[in-house]
Formats: structure tokens, C-alpha cells, sequence
């Protein structure tokens, strides 16, 4: 069946609850996960307000601290269920892509992801796994 699971995680209570799914169905089919945090590149063009006091050092310096961090609570679930885990912290201007490039690169055949992530807007809350869906051609199992 599954030989290699990626699980997406952005550090919400609902992207623990599908890293928790997603180790579980690893256990189950033996296969390995690779964890996957994606974060956007610095810009100019404020997003987020930390960004407006930030230099580019600091938010590098920020998002790798959010990454370990996201990273950290996957890699400890996944030791606790005893399935083999990678993690992988990428930068890139659209989070769905990083998604589906790093399944691509990793040789993943399945996507375990949450239904939506840290934004709240029902308008913006789909978008990222929605996107991952539209352009994705592996399966992707989406937790609720």
C-alpha cells in the first residue's frame, strides 16, 4: 500500500491532529513519514505584522525557530508510535506548492494533511489544501 507518507504541519491544534492520523496509518501500512513545515520568503510586502520591524535576517532567523518547533512536536509523536520520521523545513512563495514539491522530491505516495491551517477565514482556510488537491496528482487524505 503507502511506503511513504508526508504530513504538512503548521504548529495548529488541527495539523497535530492529522500528524497523530498520519503516524498511526504509517504504524499500520509500515511505512516512513517525512514532516513538512513550509514558510513564506521575506518580503516587503507586509503579511504578517511582525514583518514590519523585521530585517531579513530576523525573520530567517524567526521562521527556522517556528519550524523547529512545528517539526519538533511531529518528531516526537512520531518516536512515541515508533515510525521511522524525516523532517523538512522549506521556503517558498506559495505553501501548497512546497507541499507538493517536497512530496515530489521525497518520493512520497500519499499526503496526510489537516483541513486547514492557521489562517480562520473560510474563504482562505481551504485554500492551502485545496490547492495541494487541485495540483497534486498523489492521493492526499485530508483530516478533519
Amino acid at each position: 500500500m503507502y511506503k511513504h507518507i508526508l504530513i504538512p504541519t503548521d504548529g495548529t491544534a488541527l495539523s497535530k491532529k492529522a500528524i497523530d492520523h498520519g503516524l498511526a496509518l504509517a504504524k499500520v501500512v509500515n511505512a516512513r513519514v517525512t514532516t513538512v513545515t513550509v514558510s513564506r520568503p521575506y518580503s516587503t510586502l507586509v503579511i504578517e505584522p511582525d514583518t514590519i520591524t523585521e530585517t531579513p535576517e530576523d525573520y530567517k532567523q524567526r521562521i527556522a525557530s517556528n519550524a523547529a518547533k512545528h517539526l519538533a512536536v511531529a518528531r516526537d509523536a512520531a518516536r512515541v508510535s515508533g515510525v521511522k520520521c524525516d523532517e523538512v523545513h522549506v521556503v517558498h512563495e506559495h505553501v501548497y506548492q512546497g507541499i507538493v514539491d517536497t512530496a515530489k522530491d521525497r518520493g512520497c505516495d500519499l499526503i496526510v494533511m489537516a483541513s486547514h491551517g492557521r489562517r480562520t477565514s473560510a474563504l482562505l482556510v481551504a485554500s492551502e489544501t485545496a490547492n495541494v488537491l487541485t495540483n497534486c496528482a498523489l492521493p492526499v487524505l485530508v483530516h478533519r
